[in-house]
């Protein structure tokens, strides 16, 4: 089998490697809980590879991740419940339907930024929701759980930083959310100064600490929301930036202090992580 342009050459592929007695036994012994771990690393590297403005391995990684829906779309049709033009099928559905203004009627009209009139998503979504309901119906399934609060859509899988952001977008649509950053920031003092208030117990508690950082690290979430800054990727950054500055110490330490990283002073490492500031930024 030859490598090919042709997204049927991966499907062929996927399709032998779960093939029993002649397949792939790794492949053949995976499901959809043991895949979703990769599923999720694999988004992670695509954006890690956009953050290095590295278009080679973003080809690689983009690569990967769409092996990650032929996946899931091939066990799902060995199960008789859709395969991968399913899936392409319902997101071309999806894509015209929610733009309107490039592929239907309303083509050519001018728009906000958002590319919608008002009032053009709701109805949207409403009708998405009313479409699922009746494919459900049809196919015998039970409706889909309907949570009681508006954040119940927010899902929960999502990593931390994400998921308060999301939250808090969510709970902004009805009004409760600060109209100033300079509050968020006020706010964020204020969880600074009660964990540390907790630390200075005689005894302090363990859960109080991680709660209180928590709630820290949800307000931090909030002020990056205000400032219109990801902070999932603003993390990233930094460690990439701590990465480059550890590798400066590392790869001058013994020839500046005459003595391994292992013996180093804390006072040694900081002149050369000052340095590394400059040198590595």
């Amino acid at each position: 089998m030859k490598p090919s342009r042709d997204i049927s050459r991966l499907i062929e592929i996927m399709a032998a490697l779960r093939t029993p007695k002649t397949g792939c036994p790794w492949d053949l012994e995976q499901d959809f809980r043991s895949i979703a771990p990769y599923t999720i690393e694999e988004a992670y590297e695509v954006a890690d590879a956009i953050e290095r403005g590295d278009m080679d391995d973003l080809r690689l990684e983009l690569g990967d991740l769409l092996l990650q829906s032929v996946y899931h779309a091939r066990m799902a049709e060995e199960e008789g419940r859709f395969d991968f033009g399913d899936v392409v099928e319902g997101i071309t559905a999806k894509m015209i339907r929610r733009h309107p203004h490039v592929f239907g009627d309303e083509a050519g009209e001018q728009y906000s930024a958002s590319g919608m009139a008002k009032g053009t998503w709701e109805r949207i979504k409403a009708e998405e929701k009313a479409e699922t309901a009746a494919r459900r119906e049809q196919m015998g399934l039970p409706p889909k759980a309907k949570g009681d609060s508006l954040l119940d859509d927010v899902p929960t899988a999502l990593p931390g930083l994400t998921q308060a952001v999301k939250l808090q977008q969510k709970a902004s649509k009805v009004g409760f959310d600060w109209n100033d950053p300079r509050a968020v920031l006020a706010k964020l003092r204020e969880e600074a100064d009660e964990l540390e208030a907790e630390l200075a117990t005689d005894k302090p508690d363990v859960t109080a600490i991680g709660d209180e950082l928590g709630d820290l690290l949800f307000v931090l979430a909030n002020l990056a929301r205000h400032l219109e800054i990801d902070p999932e990727s603003a993390l990233r950054r930094t460690n990439a930036k701590f990465r480059k500055r550890f590798g400066y110490i590392e790869k001058n330490i013994e020839k500046r202090c005459g003595k391994p990283l292992s013996e180093a002073d804390l006072d040694e490492m900081e002149a050369l992580w000052q340095e590394a500031k400059t040198e590595a930024p």
